[in-house]
């Protein structure tokens, strides 16, 4: 990759039918939302409109990647070298090797957004709702760690791909986690420790514990929150309002 190519790599990294699955999903989870947006709207302090948008711009935000850092590693090359001894040309195997440059990014919609969300929930709204800042942080903390690891355990190195999650793994996950923590000592908000764990659990335990393995992996571009576990992230938000409609109605 040239060294003054743009820092914003632009690629798809899910096929066209499976962002109509998402979309599809998306549109499904609308009336659970209008159900609980009174109870959304007084728990987040965010308008209930705001967050299906933040569900949307996640999902066409997946195809922008902004580039951090370059990796660069040796990759065997096996070449055939003919040789011609008394008019008889020989195939001779040689290995050689090259630079592959691997470009590591972080995705907008499968990292960004979800992050800067999760910071609003960490910074605006719990502070608000919540009695005791410290217990609430605690019980997020723990199910973070939960779904960091049981991500990382399930995660997978993909060569010519990335580091890959089975989508279904985050939002199970931080569900469960969310509804096992929540009810400790006192009520906390099942929806905002669902989906920061989920988030935050998976961006860890699926792509920053495995950056070492990048250079292994021969991919062109490895985008944090990008090819093989945004759809897991992005399961983890619509997940979240569904586990919040199941726990208070």
């Amino acid at each position: 990759m040239p060294e003054d190519e743009e820092k914003i790599v632009i690629y798809n990294p899910m096929t066209v039918s499976y962002i109509h699955l998402l979309i599809v999903l998306t549109l499904f989870m609308i009336p659970f939302m209008f159900l609980a947006w009174r109870i959304m709207s007084y728990t987040l302090r965010v308008p209930y409109y705001l967050i299906f948008f933040i569900f949307l711009f996640s999902l066409y935000g997946s195809s922008l990647n902004i580039k951090l850092w370059e990796v660069r590693s040796m990759v065997p090359m096996l070449t055939l070298t003919e040789v011609a001894f008394f008019g008889i040309r020989w195939q001779v195997p040689e290995v050689k090797y090259e630079v592959k440059r691997t470009v590591i990014a972080i995705n907008v919609g499968g990292a960004i957004i979800p992050m800067l969300f999760s910071l609003y929930l960490l910074l605006y709204s719990i502070p608000m709702i919540e009695r005791s800042l410290i217990l609430a942080y605690l019980k997020i903390l723990i199910a973070t760690a939960i779904v960091t690891v049981v991500v990382h355990v399930f995660a997978k190195p993909v060569k010519g791909l990335g580091i890959a999650v089975p989508s279904f793994i985050p939002p199970f996950t931080s569900a469960l986690a969310a509804a096992v923590v929540y009810r400790l000592i006192t009520v906390s908000n099942p929806f905002i420790i669902a989906y920061i764990s989920g988030t935050w659990g998976t961006l860890i335990g699926a792509d920053l514990l495995n950056l070492r393995k990048v250079s292994e992996l021969g991919a062109p571009v490895v985008s944090i929150g990008g090819a093989g576990v945004f759809d897991g992230i992005y399961m983890t938000g619509i997940s979240a309002v569904f586990l919040l409609f199941l726990l208070l109605y």
